[in-house]
């Protein structure tokens, strides 16, 4: 068919078109709905999970002061820092960006642990531990120490444990309610879940929950932990991670990777359970497909090898962390979990260093890339957006100042956020 402006086809291509967009109609708009493009908002590095009887209003303070405290006990050299960190070189300028860190904002993301962490108690003493742990997280939200996000993670919706999840639920989000407190940034955890039914039930009891308690719709949001086969993989051999994004009708805002449950399911031997073990990586490609495009964050699971003992176990436990942690940025995944006061030390110094590292060519490239200048790249605008993304979140987190991007990359935090965020209907 010829194309040309004075062929006489061009109306029928006309009528063609429109008769395509007709037949994709619906399609399209399934697709929109099912894929809202990049994560809005500001994912934190981390989710701290603590038990629920060990939680109370300075418990972030209380952790920022512990992680000060082991870094001075366990690193006071650059040389023993180097060492557990793995760096070469100078490392005063990071060991400066940590202590910041741990003094200002020590827990970005904040879990009070209702399930593994606290275990099964009388149901009068869980009772009380969700009002009193709402309490203590009202005073922390209005001192403006609860973090970006924070909330609860409840037992699952297994029948054997599904009243229980749910009575503390409603205990908890009452509690918060009745206090005043603000509900933004509050995330509750679904742990075990094994079908995409627990998940559209999970989203109708919130939904409930809001309307007896007055609240605003949609507000009650939850994340998804992975961490049995039947998530990752249904019985009639479909993956169900992604109709569980749908089921949760706009309310699930994470994926969230169970290291030890999940490995414990396949036969994995203890002391090989990690995040690094073959299973595990398999668990998080299929979650990051799922979640691609969605607005669904993704986030990988705890190491249990603690920060605690001598000197020089303390190091060894933070090398290791540290190259987990960076294994998963690497990976693509920019968050993990933290059960240690300590663990913040290698958290944050590993996460500082990858953006650190990774500053000068993003922000070349992106310079390049956006004033058309000659360079040793020809980046597509997929990856243009993936190097604003990545000096963002480098940006929110604190690695990387707003002065030393601009300068680099030519262009402001708010000319960098607003690359970052995908456009309707195609490419940046």
């Amino acid at each position: 068919m010829s194309t040309t402006p004075d062929s006489p086809g061009l109306a029928g291509l006309t009528d063609l078109a429109d008769e395509v967009d007709r037949r994709l109609a619906a399609a399209d708009l399934a697709l929109a709905s099912a894929y809202a493009g990049m994560p809005r908002g500001r994912q934190p590095v981390h989710t701290v999970y603590v038990p629920a009887d060990r939680f109370d209003a300075s418990t972030t303070r209380t952790w920022g002061r512990s992680a000060v405290e082991a870094l001075a006990a366990n690193a006071g050299t650059d040389d023993e820092l180097a060492e557990a960190w793995c760096r070469s070189g100078d490392v005063d300028a990071l060991r400066r960006q940590v202590l910041a860190k741990l003094t200002t904002e020590p827990i970005e993301d904040l879990r009070i642990d209702f399930e593994d962490g606290y275990g099964h108690r009388p149901d009068a003493e869980e009772d009380r531990a969700a009002e009193t742990a709402a309490t203590a997280l009202a005073e922390a939200i209005a001192a403006g120490s609860a973090g970006i996000a924070h909330g609860i993670r409840v037992k699952s919706l297994e029948p054997e444990t599904r009243v229980r999840s749910l009575r503390t639920l409603e205990l908890f989000v009452a509690t918060l309610a009745r206090r005043g407190a603000s509900l933004d940034g509050l995330v509750t955890t679904l742990p075990k879940v094994t079908s995409t039914e627990q998940v559209a039930a999970f989203a109708y009891v919130l939904s409930r929950l809001e309307a007896a308690l007055d609240l605003p719709p949609g507000v009650l949001r939850f994340e998804l932990q992975v961490e049995t086969p039947e998530s990752v993989l249904g019985a009639g051999g479909n993956a169900p991670l992604a109709p569980m994004i749908r089921a949760g009708e706009g309310r699930v805002t994470g994926l969230h990777y169970g290291t030890y449950d999940y490995s414990a399911a396949f036969g994995v031997a203890p002391h090989l359970q990690s995040t690094e073990h073959p299973v595990a990586d398999h668990a998080k490609a299929v979650m990051q497909v799922a979640a691609a495009g969605t607005g669904v964050f993704v986030s990988d699971g705890s190491s249990n090898v603690l920060p605690v003992g001598s000197p020089d176990e303390v190091r060894s436990a933070w090398r290791l962390h540290a190259r987990l942690v960076r294994r998963s940025l690497a990976a693509g995944i920019p968050q993990g979990w933290d059960l240690h006061p300590a663990q913040l030390v290698s958290r944050y110094a590993a996460t500082y260093a990858f953006f650190r590292d990774g500053l000068p060519e993003a922000a070349q490239r992106l310079r390049a890339a956006t004033s058309k200048d000659e360079g040793g790249f020809l980046d597509e605008p997929a990856t243009v957006r993936a190097m604003t993304s990545f000096l963002v979140r480098g940006l929110d987190c604190g690695a990387l100042g707003a002065g030393e991007v601009e300068e680099l990359s030519g262009l402001s935090p708010d000319g960098i956020r607003a690359l970052a965020r995908p456009r309707a209907g195609g490419s940046a």
